[in-house]
């Protein structure tokens, strides 16, 4: 499967982190590349502003534990999304609640697609406004589409990291979508253009954009 973040597959990923766990610096300098990207996104939908702190404290995790990664078929994304995921959680119940989401989506309707500027601020906070966007949703359907979308994972990875079955996973997903679409474009509902598995795409070319920050 192709990373939504950074263009590589699992199986590349995988000689990374074989690679990393032999001591190759440039190596875990490379995976670190290719998934803080989404792993930060993902982040920033879970905890707000914190994201990098939390960030920070799950490659750490990451770092210590790679010797024992061992693939179990969800690949190294979906691992270290878990440990991101744990973090997350431990730093939410400490503060005692989930971030509260303020921006509204109306926002969102008049964003430039990544191609139509230069200037990388804008893009930034595109990407910013889909993820705050999507945290806006229902814990479960937020965290499906993070996991699907953001970072990239499939279906049963992201079952993995949540703990649910990929049927679990798909139906949170597509209720997060329509939701998402019935925000921003309530034609693409009433018209029947968001469809269950397969497919799982984001509901308008705009949260398409955002959510992978293109």
């Amino acid at each position: 499967m192709t990373s939504g973040t950074g263009g590589h597959t699992e199986s590349d990923l995988t000689a990374l982190v074989r690679a990393a766990q032999d001591g190759d610096e440039d190596a875990f300098r490379l995976l670190y590349r290719q998934v803080q990207p989404g792993l930060l996104r993902y982040l920033r939908g879970m905890v707000g502003a914190d994201a990098e702190d939390v960030a920070s404290e799950a490659w750490l995790q990451i770092t210590r534990d790679l010797r024992r990664f061992r693939d179990e078929g969800a690949g190294f994304r979906a691992w270290a999304a878990g440990i991101a995921r744990h973090r997350a959680l431990d730093h939410l119940r400490r503060r005692g609640r989930r971030p509260a989401a303020t921006l509204s989506a109306d926002a969102l309707v008049d964003l430039p697609a990544a191609q139509d500027t230069a200037d990388q601020a804008v893009q930034a906070a595109a990407t910013r406004a889909a993820i705050e966007l999507i945290a806006t949703l229902p814990t479960d359907q937020a965290e499906a589409i993070l996991l699907r979308v953001v970072v990239g994972l499939d279906a049963r990875a992201t079952a993995q990291v949540l703990g649910k079955r990929p049927g679990a996973v798909r139906t949170a997903a597509w209720r997060g979508l329509r939701r998402l679409a019935a925000r921003l474009d309530p034609q693409t509902v009433r018209d029947g253009a968001i469809a269950p598995e397969p497919g799982l795409r984001p509901p308008t070319p705009t949260v398409r954009r955002l959510a992978a920050g293109e």
